[in-house]
């Protein structure tokens, strides 16, 4: 038997023979990669796991879209955050498991609002998950941005969940009336209301929760009007832990911390929308709970802080 020694002399006399081979002389360059890492980031709140989700970026003009300031000082103050005048906006949905269900809060943009969008699926899947394992939907608003995803290719794209909205919600997007008045955007935003939300509806899964009621076992809500009519924050508390989806109580994560004053367009009430702020934001602050935000950079996780001059967004460390 060969021994170990002779082996390895074999070997090594076997690659000095081998003739030699030059490199080759250029070589091309690396391609550029173009996508970015899939957008989800996990925390646990107590035993719960909640998985951020990204649909996506999308340029926005927000200097031109707040309103209660003018647009020069709304754009000074993005610049000063190093944002350009169209600002990248975050489109964040999440994901709670309790260990007894699977729900979604809010379901992104689907096919909707263009190519930057629509990756909440792509991201769900590359969490662990698949659209079929989900139980339940729960929309924080009928806004396209957080019910577009609801269909995809005409279907539903979570067949096996129901879909719960606050009833002020539903009683408004889903009635006839409502969208023959409607004008310019607001009625396309029926129409988008119609083409997601009714699916459910005749599938008979759809279901509507109270103000400040229980959207499912184990999650709550805090109706914040004002942005639309049943706009409402959902809950979860676990082993002293808390967390408070905000859905649409701002959009960005710079100007109307300091100055929650500020609407936008996309308001249905603004005056209501800015006294809902107002009130988050002091909830927010009292409880020192963390706070889940749509439009914020993703995670959009977070809490608020009371500063010098009104509040502080702090982002949680997600590195």
């Amino acid at each position: 038997m060969p021994s170990r020694r002779s082996i390895l002399k074999g070997a090594l006399s076997g690659i000095i023979a081998a003739p030699f081979v030059a490199p080759p002389t250029a070589f091309a360059k690396a391609p550029y990669a173009a996508v970015q890492a899939p957008g989800f980031y996990r925390l646990k709140i107590g035993s719960v796991e909640v998985t951020a989700l990204s649909d996506g970026t999308v340029a926005l003009p927000l200097a031109k879209l707040y309103t209660n300031t003018s647009q020069q000082y709304a754009q000074n103050v993005l610049k000063d955050a190093f944002l350009p005048e169209l600002v990248p906006t975050s489109v964040n949905a999440f994901l709670v498991n309790n260990g007894d269900r699977l729900v979604l809060i809010d379901a992104g943009t689907g096919a909707y609002l263009g190519p930057s969008l629509g990756k909440l699926v792509a991201n769900i899947e590359a969490s662990g998950y698949k659209e079929d394992d989900i139980d339940d939907v729960i929309l924080t608003h009928i806004h396209t941005d957080h019910s577009g995803g609801l269909m995809s290719n005409g279907k539903r794209t979570f067949p096996n969940a129901t879909l719960r909205v606050n009833e002020r919600e539903a009683e408004f997007w889903l009635s006839p009336e409502n969208a023959r008045a409607a004008t310019g955007i607001v009625k396309q935003h029926f129409r988008e209301a119609d083409q997601c939300v009714t699916p459910y509806v005749r599938a008979g899964k759809f279901e509507t929760f109270a103000d400040n009621a229980a959207p499912v076992p184990g999650l709550g809500s805090i109706l914040y009007a004002g942005h639309t009519p049943g706009h409402s924050a959902i809950t979860l508390e676990s082993e002293g832990q808390k967390i408070v989806f905000w859905g649409d109580i701002t959009h960005g994560d710079i100007l109307q911390f300091d100055e929650p004053g500020i609407a936008i367009e996309f308001d249905i009430d603004q005056k209501a929308a800015v006294d809902a702020r107002d009130i988050a934001f002091r909830q927010a602050v009292a409880g020192k709970y963390l706070v889940a935000g749509a439009h914020i950079a993703f995670p959009g996780i977070g809490h608020v802080r009371k500063d010098s001059t009104n509040c502080d967004w702090l982002p949680v460390n997600y590195s």
